[in-house]
């Protein structure tokens, strides 16, 4: 699968799909796979912004119990399963500590009571439940005796993007990143929509339009529309930092902050861990400011209370701020707000589906729920079909057989990986394995597509760990074109860079020092 090219000026669609987040690339693998002409088109990379810009987890929202939201966290569960099938390299379990305080605001009865409710709520996952632990934790501050464990999973949100854009394409749709929507004019049974990319200008009909910008929903409404009336959308920010590992084991742990939040802090890529989050309050004005001093001295000083090493602002190697469009009002705390999503469909005119919040675990149900909403307006009759697919490179038991457990399927498809290709460094073999699945059989063929026999025939080692052959691949496959794409987004090896050089780095897509 080659990455689509330009569509012809007046090209005509079913459906045009405006935002590169988890969203519209849901929607616009749903809709390709029904059938439809999908455009997808996006102004800057695929995932540039929130959806690169999360905590790494598919998880059903344990905090969200406390506020109630039961419906909401029961089918995030169901979709945390769905995803652990359906894209096995990308999102893979992971246990969660969750240490009690001696006085916290949390009492142990409560977190008890609550993990049972979460574990009920998942009925049937093929995850291990919740149980009481005495804790012996070198990671950990010394006044925490006693903890729960639970699962939940982690991803790499980006390549969760990218792999929902690949499947897209591969139905038929048209992906263009680095492509903005400039105009929209509504007649009664079509779109007429002006896209600019960097050198062109041309116009594309469409029957239908999805606005899946995200945190820009509301301003793309405004300026692009010409819809004047206030979106439904409460914009917090979310900053993470990421330190060198402070985590001996695999473990991530949820701990209690003093303000009332709750706080994590996770294992990621190896070397590191992640801490996050804040929540601040921002207008559409204020979309893209990073990751703040004062966001980093918070969490500075809140996991400090928690870990035996605790964090130093200067050992923060990348700090990322990400937009959560929350379908919520702008009252009480950012955390009690809603996570769930809306979709609004206009039919006076043109058929336009405007999309209001969401969850990157949610991110195919709402997909679905989307798809249906435009197929019903277009009067099209195509099945639902994305619950039980699996994402590309999903397939690892094509290489390995049957495998009831996400994470025994990936070791074993590394394992695997490794025995056909035994030249490749083990290191090497599980990035490939975790970041392209079975798709890794894509990546090892040099600039020349002819398989590659050894590590020669992968070319030149651009970066340490990035061979001529899969950026060859990112740009053929997976529309990546900047040094930001392919080590922030594509993979993590800007983290090992950054390491290396002392220098730390500010959100993926707008590097900056910290």
């Amino acid at each position: 699968m080659l990455v689509n090219r330009q569509p012809a000026a007046h090209a005509a669609f079913d459906v045009a799909v405006i935002g590169g987040g988890i969203n519209g690339a849901g929607i616009a693998r749903d809709l390709a796979g029904r059938g439809l002409r999908v455009l997808l088109c996006e102004r800057d990379d695929l995932a540039a912004h929130t959806s690169s810009a999360s905590t790494k987890l598919i998880h059903g929202g344990l905090r969200y119990l406390e506020h109630f939201e039961f419906a909401l966290v029961r089918a995030a569960l169901g979709e945390r399963e769905r995803l652990l099938r359906a894209a096995p390299h990308l999102v893979q379990p992971q246990r969660f500590v969750l240490p009690h305080p001696p006085h916290g605001a949390r009492p142990r009865w409560l977190v008890a009571a609550g993990l049972r409710l979460y574990d009920a709520l998942a009925h049937g996952s093929s995850l291990p439940r919740s149980a009481a632990l005495r804790l012996h934790d070198d990671a950990l501050a010394p006044r925490y005796d006693h903890a729960h464990a639970y699962y939940d999973a982690r991803t790499d949100d980006a390549r969760l993007v990218v792999s929902c854009a690949i499947d897209a394409a591969a139905r038929g749709a048209v992906v263009l990143p680095r492509t903005a929507c400039v105009a929209a004019a509504r007649g009664r049974a079509q779109w007429r929509l002006t896209l600019r990319d960097a050198r062109h200008e041309w116009t594309v009909d469409a029957h239908a339009l999805v606005n899946a910008c995200g945190p820009w929903a509301g301003r793309f409404a405004r300026e692009v529309l010409g819809r004047e009336r206030a979106a439904p959308l409460r914009l917090v920010r979310g900053s993470h930092i990421v330190v060198p590992r402070r985590l001996g084991g695999d473990d991530a742990y949820l701990l209690q902050g003093s303000d009332g939040r709750v706080l994590f802090a996770i294992p990621f890529e190896h070397d590191f861990t992640l801490l996050g989050t804040t929540e601040v309050d921002v207008g559409d004005d204020a979309l893209e400011q990073g990751c703040s001093d004062a966001e980093v001295d918070y969490l500075c000083r809140e996991l400090a209370l928690h870990l035996r090493a605790p964090p130093q602002p200067s050992e923060v190697i990348w700090r990322y701020a990400g937009v959560r469009p929350l379908h919520a009002p702008r009252r009480g705390s950012a955390g009690a707000a809603s996570r769930d999503f809306a979709l609004e469909l206009d039919t006076h005119g043109a058929p336009l589906l405007e999309v209001w919040g969401g969850k990157l675990t949610t991110f195919r149900l709402l997909a679905e729920h989307a798809a249906d909403r435009v197929c019903a307006a277009l009067r099209i009759d195509a099945r639902r079909w994305t619950a039980a697919a699996t994402l590309p490179g999903g397939d690892l038991e094509r290489w390995i057989g049957p495998c009831a457990r996400a994470d025994l399927a990936l070791t074993r498809f590394i394992d695997a990986l490794q025995a056909r290709w035994p030249w490749l460094p083990p290191e090497l073999a599980r990035r490939y394995a975790r970041a392209y699945g079975t798709r890794a059989e894509r990546v090892l063929r040099d600039a020349r597509l002819r398989p590659a026999r050894c590590l020669a025939d992968l070319g030149a080692e651009v970066r340490p760990g990035l061979y001529a052959a899969e950026v060859a691949y990112l740009r053929r496959e997976e529309w990546a074109r900047t040094p930001q794409d392919l080590l922030w987004r594509r993979s993590k090896l800007g983290l090992s860079a950054a390491c290396d050089a002392r220098a730390p780095k500010q959100a993926p897509g707008r590097p900056k020092p910290a």
